[in-house]
């Protein structure tokens, strides 16, 4: 067996309703004022409100940041990181997206230090610790409640990572209440970006082990056969329970094992476009897989039965093929745009797009087959 590590957040809760208990969960920590990081339309929604009470209740202030958006850029979380010292705040949580996780994450390790964040893009850059630290996604896809990831837009449109121990949270809460009722178009993206986590991580070139292939396979057998009933039936709280699992056992295994090509053609379509990154994976997701489909065929094959079950008994070839049309019509099936050129995007997009995804090295290195500038923009090609 291959030597391997493998590093996940501390604690887990999973229960409809338990945002309630972040307040004890803080006050136990020794917290006294937390930055409580979120967007305007989670606050709007009332999705953050048993948080925010149950810290009150149990006597930890709240200084509350919610001007996160889509793909956070630089000045926003540095803006975000001095009000934070201003307040004093001694923890943070987060009850939101991936943008305003990834920013609490980043949050919680600048308050409390002298290191610029320019330092910090890249692998185990980050110095010293952090401040106390609950995450509570509000959506199954980014699962970036128990990843040590945070990624950034910098002023370029360029999306960079900072990738580092630190960046785990003290607890992973898993509240399904919180997505109940999320738009099929949003469900459906978030969840494929969840799938795209598993898959990846499942085929990544570099640091594939044992931990990481059980929770992919796990998280895809949840995703898969629960992300029509959470769109179609949006208050069924089993299937938002399981896609939420899913979408956290996929965060472990991509964490451990990292993602590749659909990850570095989905970002520029961020940075760029605006388009929001679960969607930026399912609009390229079936053309990667054809590409890798020469080196990664046996398993894709092992994966195609657990997320399309009436391809089980098929031929590898057959199980491959069935997996790469069923992501095609997936997205269009649930409400989703299924092409580039739905999302803005045109022929003469497509240089600049290859070239931005060819900078994503740090993702590229984990291709089961290697990219190539040509072979990228072939990809956009097929997708638009």
């Amino acid at each position: 067996m291959h030597a391997f590590q493998f590093q996940t957040t501390k604690s887990i809760i999973s229960e409809v309703g338990s945002t309630a208990k972040i307040g004890d969960l803080m006050a136990e920590m020794g917290c006294k004022k937390v930055a409580f990081v979120t967007d305007k339309i989670i606050l709007e929604l009332g999705l953050a409100d048993a948080a925010v009470d149950g810290l009150k209740k149990a006597g930890v202030a709240v200084h509350v940041i919610d001007d996160v958006v889509a793909d956070p850029p630089e000045d926003m979380i540095l803006k975000a990181v001095e009000e934070s010292k201003a307040e004093g705040v001694d923890g943070v949580v987060s009850v939101g997206g991936g943008s305003s996780m990834d920013t609490a994450k980043l949050i919680a390790v600048l308050i409390g230090s002298d290191q610029p964040i320019e330092e910090m893009y890249g692998v185990g850059l980050v110095k010293g610790g952090r401040v106390p630290m609950i995450l509570s996604p509000t959506t199954a896809g980014t699962g970036s409640e128990v990843t040590p990831i945070s990624i950034v837009t910098t002023g370029t449109n360029e999306k960079k990572g900072v990738v580092s121990h630190q960046l785990l949270p003290d607890w992973a809460v898993l509240d399904a209440e919180l997505t109940v009722g999320l738009p099929a178009p949003i469900t459906a993206a978030t969840g494929i970006d969840a799938m795209v986590h598993a898959i990846e991580a499942y085929t990544s070139k570099h640091k594939k082990n044992i931990v990481s292939d059980t929770l992919a396979r796990q998280a895809l057998d949840l995703l898969g056969n629960s992300i029509y009933t959470a769109c179609h039936t949006p208050e069924d709280r089993e299937a938002r329970s399981n896609m939420l699992l899913g979408s956290m056992l996929a965060g472990m295994a991509f964490a451990n094992a990292p993602v590749a090509a659909v990850h570095a053609l989905a970002y520029p379509l961020g940075g760029h476009f605006k388009v929001p990154h679960g969607l930026s994976n399912a609009l390229v997701l079936p053309y990667v897989l054809d590409f890798n489909m020469s080196e990664a065929s046996s398993l894709y094959a092992e994966l195609a039965p657990i997320i399309f079950r009436d391809t089980a008994g098929k031929s590898d070839a057959d199980k491959c093929d069935a997996m790469v049309e069923g992501f095609k019509k997936m997205g269009p099936e649930l409400g989703m745009q299924s092409k580039l050129a739905e999302v803005g995007v045109n022929h003469n997009h497509l240089p600049m797009l290859a070239e931005d995804a060819m900078k994503q090295q740090r993702l590229l290195v984990n291709n089961p087959r290697e990219m190539t500038y040509e072979a990228a923009l072939e990809i956009y090609t097929q997708a638009l």
